[in-house]
């Protein structure tokens, strides 16, 4: 049966404003299905947010910078329904960023004696900032509030890399500290070796230090992911290792445990190292099709499908729907106030597309939201990628015997073609509209073979198809 044939009795309903549930633990890995984690109500908890670069520390050209409007941050997250972000740590007091930026507050004090290279006294590493901990602290509780996940970051290797000029700005760096500390004792201008297998002596104790007071900041909490270092070349991977077992023995001697998570490392590293990590979670980069035609997640790891990952800036709704439909958890890079000049650039590849307009913004915002809500109505626990049941081939289904369920993620074209040959009995059709946002009931469908369903609109569409409840004789 064509649904186009019976639109006459079609139901035009929104998927709502769905409450974000109280937490109920710290997550998990979800035995039932691993490619989500779970907590301990049992259900399979799929995530989905955006984060920015400045959303722990102030960033800007003033000296303090302006500070950051994080309730405005959580406040656009939740009105999306997103259910998770990245907070990002930075440790250079300044950082030209395609614009000069101060940075503040940072985990260690300044004290002195001497000036470090900014005409500001130097930090002593073995003293923390209150006012950084206190900040860390407030805010993974203020997003615990709203029912939101947060990944919190221990280190920061991109800019080292990339920045011109970072390893002037960095604590570990020999004229910012009293300490003798001399992260970079190669000579390079960039640090490297403070996220290296070979450490620099005296800095592995710093680190371990700071780590396990970031730890001790956060434990009690339930929302708390962490995340080693944003983008650390291949260089770091016997170090993030490291790290991965240094905060999970730490941790074992806390109330309570959270996942941790390695992400990609740029330039050059490879998503096997990431498989073959002990994290609990990870974010791969484009190798594979993540970007353009994710892979089905096997389980054998929780995969953040991550844009600052992928694009830098960029994505779109497509991508966020064939993500989640393969398995996969979904986080966006979002500009949000632009603080990086050039910042909101979408791109393929190296070939600028257009500016990631607010429009833009705005689609893939909903679109995390929008399967974050649908996670929220399907047995996810049960759920499997399942690509060969529909020709789009992104399709997440339950086949428990008399609770079959589908939802398939159809790009713009002809009918999408469904393989109900093993599901006996009705079958309910719903489309949803990622545009709007609306969902339209229609009538049923017989399962015991392949059909061919269209959807009543215009565009790429989303499916769903459920085995109806047969009803008991008297």
């Amino acid at each position: 049966m064509n649904p186009r044939s019976i639109v006459a009795v079609s139901v035009w309903v929104g998927l709502g404003c769905l409450a974000i549930g109280a937490m109920d633990g710290p997550l998990r890995l979800s035995y039932d299905n691993p490619r989500y984690f779970t907590d301990r109500s049992g259900k399979a908890i799929y995530l989905a947010g955006a984060h920015t670069w400045n959303n722990l520390v102030d960033m800007g050209p003033t000296d303090p910078p302006t500070a950051f409007g994080y309730e405005k941050f959580l406040d656009l997250l939740e009105s999306h329904h997103h259910n998770v972000f990245r907070l990002w740590a930075w440790h250079h007091f300044e950082s030209t960023w395609e614009l000069s930026h101060r940075i503040a507050p940072l985990p260690w004090v300044r004290t002195g004696p001497g000036e470090a290279l900014d005409g500001k006294p130097r930090f002593d590493l073995t003293a923390f900032d209150p006012a950084y901990f206190d900040r860390l602290r407030e805010r993974v509780r203020a997003a615990q509030d709203r029912g939101i996940y947060v990944s919190v970051m221990l280190f920061e290797g991109w800019g080292l890399q990339f920045n011109p000029q970072p390893w002037r700005g960095h604590p570990f760096h020999a004229s910012n500290n009293i300490n003798g500390i001399n992260g970079d004792p190669n000579g390079s201008g960039k640090g490297l070796e403070i996220q290296s297998w070979e450490l620099p002596p005296g800095v592995w104790e710093i680190e371990k230090a700071y780590v396990r007071k970031v730890v001790d900041t956060v434990n009690d909490f339930d929302n708390v992911l962490y995340e080693v270092v944003n983008e650390a070349g291949p260089y770091s991977t016997q170090w993030q290792y490291q790290v991965i077992h240094f905060v999970r023995v730490y941790e074992s001697e806390k109330p309570k445990r959270h996942p941790i998570g390695m992400t990609f490392q740029h330039e050059g590293g490879s998503n096997q190292d990431l498989f073959n990590s002990p994290a609990d979670w990870i974010s791969p980069n484009p190798a594979g099709g993540y970007r353009e035609d994710p892979p089905v997640a096997s389980g054998a790891k929780v995969i953040l499908n991550d844009t600052d990952h992928l694009w830098g800036i960029g994505g779109n709704r497509a991508w966020v729907w064939k993500s989640f439909c393969r398995g996969l958890n979904v986080l966006f890079m979002d500009p949000y106030d632009d603080i990086k000049e050039g910042g909101g650039i979408y791109t393929t590849g190296n070939v600028v597309k257009h500016k990631l307009t607010p429009a833009l913004l705005n689609e893939i915002r909903a679109a995390l939201g929008h399967t974050r809500q649908w996670a929220d109505r399907l047995p996810l626990k049960r759920m499997t990628p399942q690509s060969n049941l529909a020709s789009s081939g992104y399709c997440l289904a339950n086949l428990q015997r008399g609770a079959e369920e589908f939802l398939i993620y159809a790009p713009p074209g002809p009918a999408v073609s469904v393989d109900l040959s093993n599901v006996q009995g009705v079958v309910d059709v719903e489309w949803f509209d990622p545009g709007t946002g609306e969902s339209r009931r229609v009538a049923e469908v017989s399962g015991g073979l392949r059909r061919e369903l269209a959807a009543p609109f215009a565009g790429d569409a989303v499916l769903h198809l459920k085995r109806k409840a047969e009803e008991r004789k008297p």
